[in-house]
């Protein structure tokens, strides 16, 4: 298999052109392990911060975290998987590979109704949208939920997912263009500095019962100020940059408000957890209430023209890689 199989490793943090092919011997899998060959990666913009070494991992290093293929090994002690089952990982690094060695316990059964393709595109982005709408707050239709970059990657698949709930969205987007391709029950854009005055006049005057904020520090006083009495705050991500510091007394005069600051791996932490998040989002990709919107695809081998697309900001959708 050393022939045919390779991976895309960086050796020195850089730019894309750090980005090398190597052909390797993926190996058998250990006891508790299976073996992948990927049909599909997924490609995220984390993926550029472990090249630049924005976040630290040794080198060299295998990028990418989520793919999708088909189980061509199984070692010792793996139960409930077997040779040729469809199935995806969205775990660790090391996912720009043909193939990939992974605990079984880390690995998703996609169903006949799913795409590898669609998979590998979706698990990490769906799986937060999952946790985000039915594990943070328990949400009941007619509640109100605002969500910022609501035409990003989780925005995209978290706002369909509420409204299908019943929950009523407010989505704000970081254009009129954005904003336009965003079905939700109100889909604004503009300056953060009027969407407190909106939210109010759109409820009425209470707040919304969540916000989701991936923005972080450019929307956090917006968010909180948007906030009904004992509202909740999900703080899930800080592409403007990190939150300010919380003072306790700001949320209890703003009306006992509460915050949190969650991550995936906390909520898919055990093998259960993991595949009743993947399995609810199977359903609502197989029942067409979320897709992938798989914007374009690039070889894997070409990696590094991916990254240059992606930081270009020149991709739309998902974007995944062929091995």
């Amino acid at each position: 298999m050393s022939g045919d199989a390779y991976r895309m490793i960086v050796r020195a943090h850089g730019g894309p052109e750090t980005i090398e092919r190597e052909n390797f011997d993926p190996g058998t899998p250990g006891e508790g392990e299976v073996l992948i060959a990927q049909d599909a990666v997924g490609l995220n913009f984390i993926d550029t911060y472990y090249r630049t070494g924005l976040y630290p991992a040794p080198l060299p290093l295998t990028l990418g975290s989520e793919g999708a293929g088909h189980v061509v090994a199984v070692g010792a002690g793996v139960s409930g998987i077997a040779v040729g089952d469809k199935v995806g990982c969205a775990a660790g690094l090391g996912a720009y590979a043909t193939h990939r060695i992974v605990p079984a316990d880390r690995v998703v059964r996609i169903p006949d109704a799913v795409s590898t393709r669609d998979a590998a595109a979706m698990m990490l982005k769906g799986m937060t949208a999952c946790y985000l709408a039915e594990d943070m707050i328990d949400l009941l239709p007619g509640d109100v939920a605002l969500v910022h970059a609501a035409a990003g990657g989780v925005g995209s698949v978290l706002v369909p997912w509420l409204r299908d709930k019943g929950v009523v969205v407010i989505a704000h987007s970081g254009s009129p263009e954005k904003a336009a391709k965003v079905d939700a029950d109100h889909s604004l854009s503009g300056p953060l500095d009027d969407l407190v005055a909106q939210v109010r006049d759109l409820t009425d005057g209470k707040g919304v019962a969540v916000a989701y904020d991936g923005v972080g520090k450019d929307s956090w006083a917006a968010s909180l100020a948007s906030l009904r009495r004992r509202g909740l705050l999900v703080s899930y991500g800080n592409a403007s940059g990190a939150v300010p510091p919380i003072s306790l007394l700001d949320l209890s005069r703003n009306g006992s408000l509460y915050v949190s600051r969650p991550t995936l791996f906390d909520y898919v932490a055990t093998a259960e957890e993991l595949a009743n998040t993947a399995e609810r989002l199977f359903d609502r990709m197989a029942r067409g209430i979320v897709s992938a919107q798989i914007g374009q695809s690039f070889a894997l081998a070409d990696a590094a023209d991916a990254h240059r697309a992606l930081e270009g900001r020149q991709t739309t959708g998902s974007t995944i890689l062929i091995p």
